[in-house]
């Protein structure tokens, strides 16, 4: 069986929502570590359901903190995060855990267990957090692994797998609840050209027959723009930009024109700030 291609048979078909009606939004967040530096600057971003929406930007722009804010592993300084009608920056333990099990994660790498098998890996939040028999846990494994091309692997140790393969089995182990929201932190890092194209195509299908809304943080302009229907660029701790893949490519803003085509000059500087080379060095002109 190709990779998804039996998924729409096992849920409802994919109804999209438009970021106006938003199952997930980020109003107004401000959020800064203890150093004192802000991380991001009253942002606003929503997500609709059914929709794959990119966060992208340079390193250390905050694109992860939103992650960890929306998973409510951190809480801002300002603002609300509204998931599925839960203010998760406000919200008791109770309330966090019950948000929580709507959503999954994808961690850059995959961060699979080393000692548990491939199946064992999908397994374990089945086992946490629901009360199933096993033969049923069985059936949603296999189930899982097939949508993403590994039931044949399910016996293997991660040792035995390709990075790409691993980066699979960790995408079945976040879709094993049926997730209203996947969150993929750098999902293409460290992949081949195939293992990339794959799981890029993954995350659409998947998103589509789950009904999911997907997040994907990413540098990876060519992959993410095949798959995604809205766009967020992060500079500075602030929206830099946002659109379709389509109204972003066409953009002739400095930014979003430097970041696409990958441009060692303009708004972002190559040099971080400095004294002038004469000063340093003594040097007289």
């Amino acid at each position: 069986m190709n990779a998804g291609s039996g998924l729409c048979a096992l849920f409802f078909q994919p109804v999209t929502m438009s970021l106006s009606d938003p199952f997930l939004s980020i109003e107004d967040v401000t959020f800064s570590y203890g150093n004192g530096r802000v991380i991001l600057n009253d942002v606003t971003l929503r997500f609709g359901r059914g929709q794959v929406v990119a966060i992208m930007g340079g390193s250390g722009m905050g694109k992860t903190t939103l992650l960890k804010l929306i998973g409510g592993l951190i809480r801002p300084q300002k603002g609300r995060i509204l998931f599925d009608g839960t203010d998760v920056a406000t919200a008791d333990t109770q309330a966090l855990y019950r948000a929580r099990r709507k959503m999954g994660m994808l961690f850059q790498f995959g961060a699979l267990f080393t000692d548990m098998s491939v199946f064992e890996n999908v397994a374990f939040p089945l086992r946490e957090q629901t009360d199933f028999d096993e033969e049923m846990i069985r059936d949603l494994v296999l189930m899982k692994l097939d949508a993403v091309g590994l039931r044949g692997a399910a016996d293997l140790m991660p040792s035995a797998i390709s990075g790409g393969m691993a980066r699979r089995v960790a995408l079945a182990r976040a879709i094993a609840l049926d997730p209203a929201l996947i969150m993929y932190d750098e999902p293409f890092a460290g992949l081949d050209p195939i293992s990339m194209g794959i799981t890029a195509q993954l995350i659409r299908k998947l998103t589509d027959a789950l009904q999911a809304t997907a997040i994907i943080v990413t540098h990876d302009v060519a992959e993410t723009f095949e798959i995604a229907d809205y766009v967020y660029m992060v500079n500075a701790g602030r929206i830099a930009a946002q659109g379709t893949p389509e109204e972003l490519t066409a953009s002739t803003d400095p930014y979003v024109c430097q970041f696409l085509k990958g441009l060692p000059d303009g708004p972002v500087a190559f040099h971080y700030p400095a004294k002038s080379v004469e000063e340093e060095f003594g040097v007289r002109s």
